[in-house]
C-alpha cells in the first residue's frame, strides 16, 4: 500500500495550529490564576461583561424643565421613558422658578453667625436647590435616602450649588435656557473676592464666635458639649488646583465649618514629595514650598508631611512583611496613606473625628448635611449584628426597611462579633477600656470609625492587597482583617491613637484600605458601614444586583471566589462611588455641562440637569 506523505505546507499549517492553541491555553491558564486587576480589564475587553446589557438608564440627564413633585415621580423603567416624555408638558421658566429654594440644612441651635471677613460684611455664601426632581430621574441601586435621613425630594443643578463658590464668576447672568426658548436665572450670591478671603482665619474667628457651643461649665469640671470634627483633604505637592477644585474646598470649608457655627475644621494635608526637603528645620523652605504649592486663600490650612518624615515618625524596623503586592515602601503614600493622619491626629487633639478625605470625590448635595446626618446615623447604631450589617450591600427594593434589612442580617447570622476579636499576639487588652465598649447595647455612644464601603472579610475573597500585612508573628495564623475600599471614612480620636500606638511600638501596619478597620475589629471598636446613596448607569434587576453583590460567605465578605472585591469587582465600573468608578466622572461632567448627554435628553437644547445628592468617586478632571 503507497504511503502517504503530507506536504510540506500542511506540516507547517499544522504545527502552526498547535502552536496557536497551546499559547492561547497557556495564556488562558496564567491569567485564570493572576487575581490582578490588569488581566481583569483584559478579561473584559475579549468577553465584555453581563451588566452591560443591561438597558442604560438616562433619566439622569433630564433637566430643570422636567422637574415634578416627589409624590409625582416615576423612576426610569417602569414606565416606557420615551412614549411618557414625549407626552409631558415641559415647565415654564415661571414654573420653574418657583421651584428654587434656599437651601439650609443646619438645625436650629445656639450657633452664632460666621462670616467670611474680619470686618463681619461677607455672608457665607447661600445654596439653591430645586424643589422636587426630574421626572424618571433613577433610584440608588444600593443605599439608602430615607435611612440615612438625607432629604430625596430635592435636586441641585450645577448654578445653585456651585455658583456660590465662583462658577462662571464672569457671566453676565446664570442662565436656564428652556427648551421653548425662555431664560431663567438662578439666584446669585454677592460676588466674592476669593484672592482676598483667608479661609484659616475665617476658621479660627468662627470657631471664637461659637466657643460656648463646646465648653460647658459644671461642677465636675469642663465639659465638651459638641465634639468638634476635622475634615482632612490629603493633597500633594505639584497638584493641579483647578477652578473646580477651588469650588469645592470652598464649599466645604463655608458648609461644613462657617455654616455649622465651628462644628467641623477643613485642614489640608499636604505631601512634600521631595524626601530630601528638610521643611520642619526651616520656616524660609516651609514658606516656599507652601507658596509654590497651595493657592493663597488655602496657605493657612496646610500641613506638610512626607515619607522621611514618617520614617522618623514610625522608625522601623518592620518584620514580617506579607505579600507585598504594591512592592512600595511601608512609609509611601500609596500603601500608608494612614500614617500621616495618625501623626496629624496626634497634633490636633481638639478634634473627637477625623474625616479622611480626598481630592476626586465630589458631591452634588450640601456638606454639612450628608457628614452631619451620616454621623447621627452611624452613632445610632446598636452594636449586636454591626459587624455583619456592614459587611452587605442594602439594597432598599429587596430588603424593605432598615429594620427589616436588620433582622434579616440578623437571621442570616445568630452569631455576631462583639468586643474585642482575640488571635495570637493581639494587644487589644493591653489598650482596652471599658468606656469604649458599651455595657448596654442600647446605649451605645459615637462610632469609632464611618466607612462608606462595605467592611468586608478579604480572607479568600480575591482582594489584591489581601495579606499585605506587617508586624505579626510569621508562625502564627494571619490575624482577623476587614477593609472598606476606597480610604475615605471617619476615625475617632481615639481609633486612631490605637493605629498609631499599634505602628510605633509593635512596627505593624496592613494595607491603607485595610488597617483602620482591623484595627477596630481587633479592639471591639464600634466600627459602621453608612449605605449612602449610590447610583449606576444601567437598569439593574435588584435579585441579580443582590446576588453579585452580596455573592461573599459573609454578605459581600470574602470565603467565596465570587466576591465583587475580587475577581468580580468590574460590576462597579458604571457606579457612582468606587475606587475606578468611570460613571461618577461622566455624570459630573454632564452635570457641569461638559459631558455626553444621552438618548432624547440630548436633543432637548441646553436644558440644565438636575440631580439628587449623590457622592462620586472618583472624579478625576472637569
Amino acid at each position: 500500500m503507497p504511503q502517504l506523505h503530507q506536504s510540506p505546507f500542511c506540516s507547517r499549517q499544522l504545527r502552526w495550529t498547535r502552536n496557536v492553541t497551546a499559547a492561547i491555553l497557556i495564556l488562558f491558564l496564567i491569567l485564570y490564576h493572576i487575581p490582578d486587576r490588569t488581566w481583569r480589564g483584559a478579561n473584559l475587553l475579549v468577553f465584555g461583561a453581563h451588566w452591560e446589557r443591561f438597558p442604560r438608564l438616562n433619566g439622569y440627564y433630564a433637566g430643570l424643565s422636567n422637574l415634578v413633585p416627589i409624590s409625582q415621580h416615576v423612576e426610569e423603567g417602569v414606565q416606557d421613558l420615551w412614549s411618557k416624555t414625549a407626552n409631558t408638558d415641559l415647565l415654564s421658566e415661571d414654573d420653574i422658578r418657583t421651584r428654587i429654594i434656599a437651601y439650609n440644612p443646619y438645625p436650629h441651635n445656639n450657633t452664632r453667625r460666621c462670616f467670611l471677613d474680619d470686618k463681619g460684611t461677607v455672608d457665607i455664601p447661600a445654596l439653591y436647590s430645586y424643589q422636587g426632581i426630574p421626572q424618571y430621574h433613577p433610584e440608588p441601586l444600593h443605599g439608602s435616602y430615607d435611612a440615612l435621613g438625607l432629604r430625596d425630594d430635592i435636586c441641585f443643578d450645577r448654578y445653585g450649588r456651585l455658583g456660590a463658590y465662583g462658577l462662571d464668576e464672569n457671566a453676565t447672568i446664570q442662565e436656564h435656557h428652556s427648551p421653548d426658548g425662555s431664560i431663567t436665572s438662578t439666584p446669585r450670591s454677592k460676588s466674592i473676592n476669593w484672592q482676598s478671603i483667608d479661609w484659616s482665619a475665617a476658621q479660627h474667628r468662627c470657631h471664637d464666635t461659637n466657643k460656648h457651643r463646646f465648653v460647658q461649665s459644671l461642677s465636675s469640671g469642663d465639659h465638651r458639649s459638641t465634639p468638634r470634627q476635622a475634615l482632612v483633604l490629603r493633597t500633594w505637592t505639584g497638584y493641579h488646583y483647578t477652578p473646580h477644585v477651588m469650588m469645592n474646598i470652598r464649599a466645604l470649608i463655608s458648609e461644613l465649618s462657617l455654616g455649622s457655627g465651628a462644628e467641623y475644621d477643613v485642614h489640608l494635608l499636604v505631601h512634600v514629595k521631595n524626601n530630601s526637603a528638610q521643611f520642619w528645620e526651616s520656616q524660609d523652605l516651609y514658606r516656599e514650598i507652601l507658596h509654590a504649592n497651595v493657592p493663597k486663600e488655602f496657605r493657612g490650612l496646610a500641613t506638610f508631611w512626607s515619607e522621611s518624615q514618617m520614617e522618623m515618625v514610625y522608625p522601623g524596623p518592620f518584620l514580617n512583611n506579607t505579600l507585598n503586592k504594591s512592592g512600595k515602601s511601608i512609609h509611601g503614600v500609596y500603601r500608608s496613606s494612614h500614617m500621616p493622619l495618625q501623626y496629624f491626629a496626634q497634633n490636633n487633639a481638639q478634634y473627637e473625628h477625623f474625616w479622611n478625605w480626598e481630592m476626586d470625590m465630589r458631591y452634588t448635595g450640601h456638606y454639612y448635611e450628608l457628614l452631619d446626618r451620616l454621623g447621627h446615623w452611624a452613632n445610632a447604631q446598636p452594636r449586636h449584628g454591626l459587624w455583619e450589617r456592614s459587611a452587605k450591600y442594602y439594597l432598599e427594593k429587596m430588603h424593605g426597611t432598615w429594620k427589616q434589612f436588620s433582622d434579616l442580617v440578623h437571621q442570616e447570622n445568630p452569631n455576631t462579633i462583639f468586643g474585642p476579636v482575640k488571635f495570637p499576639s493581639s494587644q487589644a487588652l493591653k489598650f482596652q477600656r471599658a468606656s469604649w465598649l458599651s455595657s448596654s447595647v442600647e446605649d451605645d455612644k459615637d462610632a469609632d470609625l464611618i466607612t462608606l464601603s462595605p467592611l468586608f472579610d478579604p480572607n479568600e475573597s480575591g482582594w489584591y492587597f489581601d495579606t499585605d500585612i506587617t508586624g505579626y508573628p510569621s508562625d502564627s495564623p494571619l490575624p482577623p482583617r476587614r477593609v472598606a475600599i476606597i480610604a475615605a471614612s471617619r476615625m475617632s480620636r481615639g481609633l486612631l491613637h490605637l493605629m498609631h500606638e499599634e505602628t510605633l511600638q509593635y512596627r505593624r501596619s496592613m494595607w491603607t484600605e485595610m488597617w483602620a478597620p482591623s484595627i477596630a475589629l481587633h479592639y471591639g471598636l464600634k466600627a459602621v458601614y453608612a449605605p449612602h446613596p449610590v447610583y449606576y448607569d444601567r437598569k439593574w434587576p435588584v435579585s441579580t444586583a443582590d446576588k453579585i453583590f452580596n455573592a461573599g460567605k459573609h454578605g459581600s465578605s470574602g470565603g467565596n471566589a465570587f466576591s465583587v472585591f475580587g475577581a468580580f469587582e468590574h460590576n462597579h465600573l458604571g457606579s457612582t462611588w468606587y475606587h475606578n468608578a468611570r460613571f461618577a466622572g461622566e455624570l459630573w461632567r454632564s452635570w457641569l455641562g461638559r459631558g455626553s448627554r444621552h438618548g432624547m435628553f440630548s436633543q432637548q437644547g441646553v436644558d440644565r440637569m438636575c440631580l439628587r445628592s449623590m457622592l462620586l468617586h472618583t472624579v478625576k478632571y472637569e
